[in-house]
């Protein structure tokens, strides 16, 4: 049985409990699941109702918890009645404390006891230094050595001592500036549901929060021998949800909960005469701030900082879930986690690709097929034969298309020849102008295997019937609308071990004499 709260209103805090009220007897409840999308996470908490139970409390809500999302799932015989959401200050509901503050309370302990050890260390040097006052030759010389061995054992436990408390503050700063922070909104959110339950079951509660998430990445592994990428998914979560997440299932999922669910409408589309815009009015000084609005600043300024993650580019009409088959243990933090997802290896066609005339390198791009899925655009990192290249973008609708780049290739060399340019007249009169460019480029593979050589450049395109383009090319291109670009030139051909090529172009471009050029590059 499934029952939606209605629409409440609340800000509340760190983890969730439940107590339930039954012949004054309570027991805990477990995260049994979480879904985590872009920007939002569902959790899911079960508890066991004891027989007889007749009413069940959940406190210690997180603060991003959306009420309208709330669902609760009671097994058969459980009947669901009235159900209450009230917000509380913290320090009024037990075991609500910050999720941080274990953790604060443990790193202060250990500072102490390091402090501890620290002060008889310096007792114990003190005496040994009263202990070597002389008080005989002979005295002197039987304790020297063990007091010197001694004195310097002192000193490097005391180092040792300084080192750690140093390493334990530096982990204690963080925590508490996060307990601070999180100290400011000082509410959490209780929901009392009054239930019958006459032979006890699991009773389930689903809650949306905002402030989790995970973004998609990827590696990708060339292997230029066996022209095979090894393509891994990862996803990079974090949350400060307010509640830990300690050895929970975790789901994640590609859709949009937090989005909007339909596409807004198209606006009419009217046509009248233009009016003369009105002066506008010299700006009023502005007023001084009342009661209100400072309280409004100080809302937003308290409002906790939420893990940045960017939802536009999960876009598809389906999610895609990703169950993970291991346990995972997140802090509220904010702490940021690398799963895999999973590896596929698929073939890819490799070739070497230039644009000299903007850039005189040589590229090695892969181009593959992503298997049936939805590939969200994210960061790849990108290996060739186990060596790190750098940093690039996966865009599935631009991988079978244009490829993904593996870096530079060394043996490509690419030489831009001399270009030449020359510009008059023709017609009677000298009424058009003309212009003729040629350019030309040579490319040698210093590769002890063949390689498939691809190269780029653009031609002059006329946007009016009056201006005319031809152009002459050698060899002739593959296409001189790639990828449905006109004016985008392709040559692919194969290069055999130690060879060059040569390719170029001419472009003769004639306009009215009249005209003044506008050209765009």
């Amino acid at each position: 049985m499934h029952t939606a709260l209605s629409t409440l209103s609340l800000a509340c805090l760190t983890c969730l409990s439940f107590a339930v009220q039954a012949q004054q007897t309570s027991s805990p409840s477990r995260i049994t699941q979480v879904t985590l999308y872009p920007g939002s996470a569902t959790v899911e908490r079960t508890l066991q109702l004891p027989a007889g139970a007749h009413q069940a409390v959940l406190g210690c809500l997180p603060a991003g918890l959306d009420t309208q999302a709330l669902q609760i799932s009671a097994p058969p015989g459980v009947a669901v009645g009235e159900i209450a959401v009230r917000q509380l200050p913290r320090a009024q509901v037990a075991g609500c404390a910050s999720p941080q503050e274990a953790r604060v309370r443990a790193l202060e302990d250990q500072i102490a006891a390091l402090q501890a050890e620290a002060q008889g260390l310096e007792q114990a040097s003190g005496w040994l230094t009263r202990y070597t006052q002389p008080t005989g030759a002979a005295q002197i010389a039987a304790t020297t050595d063990a007091l010197r061995r001694s004195g310097q054992s002192v000193a490097l436990r005391q180092h040792q001592l300084a080192r750690e408390q140093q390493a334990l503050e530096a982990q204690l700063k963080p925590l508490q500036a996060e307990q601070q922070r999180t100290a400011r909104n000082a509410l959490v959110s209780q929901v009392q549901i009054t239930l019958s339950a006459p032979q006890g079951g699991a009773l389930q509660l689903r809650y949306q929060v905002r402030g989790p998430g995970w973004q998609p990445g990827y590696r990708a592994t060339l292997d230029t021998n066996s022209q095979q990428v090894k393509l891994e998914r990862t996803a990079l979560v974090a949350q400060s949800s307010g509640e830990d997440w300690s050895d929970v299932p975790l789901t994640l999922s590609t859709g949009q909960p937090t989005a909007q669910t339909v596409a807004p409408l198209p606006r009419p589309w009217r046509i009248a005469q233009a009016q003369p815009e009105p002066p506008r009015p010299a700006p009023a000084p502005m007023a001084r701030a009342g009661k209100s609005m400072v309280m409004a600043e100080m809302a937003v300024a308290d409002a906790p900082a939420e893990p940045s993650f960017d939802a536009s580019v999960f876009e598809g009409s389906h999610a895609t879930l990703f169950v993970l088959p291991q346990r995972i243990s997140l802090p509220s933090h904010g702490e940021q986690l690398t799963l895999s997802l999973g590896t596929q290896q698929l073939d890819s066609r490799m070739v070497v690709r230039t644009v000299p005339a903007r850039d005189l390198g040589a590229y090695l791009i892969a181009s593959f097929t992503l298997p049936e899925g939805v590939w969200p655009d994210g960061a790849v990192t990108l290996y060739r034969d186990s060596a790190y290249v750098g940093q690039g973008r996966l865009q599935a609708a631009d991988v079978a298309k244009n490829g993904l780049g593996f870096g530079r290739d060394e043996r490509v060399q690419v030489q831009a020849l001399p270009a030449s340019q020359q510009q008059g007249s023709s017609g009677l009169l000298g009424s058009r102008q003309q212009r003729e460019v040629r350019t030309a480029w040579e490319v040698r593979n210093q590769h002890r295997q063949p390689i498939t050589l691809q190269l780029l450049d653009a031609a002059p395109v006329a946007e009016q019937q009056d201006i005319r383009v031809q152009s002459h090319y050698q060899p002739q291109p593959t296409s001189t609308s790639w990828n449905e670009q006109p004016g985008s030139v392709l040559w692919e051909l194969p290069l055999a071990p130690g060879s060059s090529t040569r390719i170029s172009a001419e472009h003769q471009i004639s306009w009215p004499g009249d005209m003044q050029l506008r050209e765009r590059r």
